[in-house]
C-alpha cells in the first residue's frame, strides 16, 4: 500500500478553513492516512500527547515519529537526561501507546549534515538500533559521503543487514549536505520517501536564522512529480508498504502538491475520517 501525507499538521493553511486549532489533526486524518511528528525532535512528548492524537485520528492512521534530536546528534551542548540509555528509555515509552494501537509506522532517525561516513558513526548507528531494538525504523542520512559510487552499495547493504527502513529523499543537488535520490529499498515491508523540495539556493544559503522557511520553500510542478511515480511503481516490485511524505512546508505547497501525486497514482483512501461539512455542501 502507498501511504500519501505531510510533515506535521499544523502548518497546512489550505487543509483548515473553519476548522479550529484543536481540531487541526481531526480535519488533517480526513484528507491524508499517515503524518510524521516533528514536535518529537525538539523535545520526547509525554505519552498523553500520543494518546490524544489517537483518540482523535481513525483506527488505521499512521504516525512516523521523528527520533529526538539528541538521539540523532543534533542537539547542541548537553542532553536534558542522565545517560543516553535514560534518554533512549524515555522516547520508547512515549512511542509506547503508538506500538500498542498499531499505530506506529516507524520511527524516523534522520542524521544530521555532518554525519559523514566514517567507522565511529557506524558503530553510532548500530548503537541507536541497539537502543530502539523491536521498534521498525528508518535510516535517513545528509551527507552525501554514505552515498558516494564507491560507498552506495555498501551503504545500502549495511542497511538491509542491520534491518534499517531506508529514508529516500527527494532534495536539491547542494553539495556535501544533501544526499542523493538512491532507489533501493532495504526492508521488504516499508521504505519511507521525503520530498524536501528542490530549492538549490535555500538549501545551501538559508538565510539568517530563517533556514527552515528557506530551505524548504518549494512547490513540485507535474513532471517533477510524474518522475516519481514510476520510481514509486518500481520500489513496489521490493518492498510491501510505502510511505511518502511531502516536506516542502514554507510556502504552503505541501498538501497541494501531495493531494496532485495521489491522483497521479491513481489512489483513493478508505477509512479516513469524516469530512467536516461546510453550509453549502451536500
Amino acid at each position: 500500500m502507498i501511504y500519501i501525507g505531510l510533515t506535521g499538521w499544523g502548518d497546512h493553511d489550505d487543509l483548515y478553513e473553519g476548522t479550529r486549532p484543536q481540531d487541526k489533526l481531526r480535519t488533517y486524518s480526513s484528507h491524508f492516512p499517515v503524518v510524521e511528528v516533528d514536535s518529537s525532535f525538539y523535545a520526547i512528548q509525554p505519552v498523553r500527547n500520543y494518546e490524544k492524537w489517537i483518540r482523535e485520528t481513525p483506527v488505521s492512521f499512521q504516525f512516523v515519529v521523528k527520533a529526538y534530536q539528541g538521539m540523532t546528534g543534533h542537539q547542541r551542548g548537553e542532553i536534558p537526561f542522565q545517560s543516553k540509555e535514560e534518554m533512549f528509555q524515555a522516547f520508547r515509552e512515549s512511542v509506547e501507546p503508538l506500538v500498542r494501537e498499531k499505530r506506529l509506522a516507524m520511527v524516523l532517525c534522520q542524521f544530521p549534515p555532518w554525519f559523514d561516513c566514517r567507522k565511529e558513526n557506524v558503530q553510532y548507528i548500530r548503537y541507536v538500533k541497539g537502543q530502539l531494538q523491536g521498534l521498525p525504523v528508518a535510516l535517513e542520512f545528509r551527507h552525501q559521503s554514505w552515498f558516494t559510487p564507491d560507498m552506495k552499495e555498501k551503504t545500502v547493504t549495511f542497511m538491509k543487514e542491520e534491518q534499517w527502513i531506508h529514508s529516500i529523499c527527494d532534495e536539491p543537488q547542494a553539495g556535501t549536505g544533501s544526499v542523493p535520490i538512491v532507489l533501493e529499498a532495504t526492508d521488504e515491508q516499508k521504505t519511507l520517501i521525503r520530498f524536501h523540495g528542490r530549492n538549490y539556493y535555500g538549501w545551501r544559503d538559508p538565510g539568517d536564522g530563517n533556514w527552515r522557511d528557506v530551505r524548504y520553500l518549494y512547490n513540485y510542478n507535474d513532471e517533477e512529480l510524474r518522475e516519481w511515480v514510476e520510481r514509486v511503481r518500481q520500489l513496489e516490485q521490493s518492498t510491501k508498504n510505502i510511505y511518502i511524505l511531502f516536506n516542502n512546508n514554507s510556502g504552503g505547497d505541501a498538501a497541494e502538491n501531495a493531494r496532485r501525486f495521489q491522483a497521479m497514482l491513481g489512489i483513493e483512501y478508505e477509512g479516513l475520517a469524516p469530512r467536516q461539512l461546510t453550509l453549502f455542501d451536500e
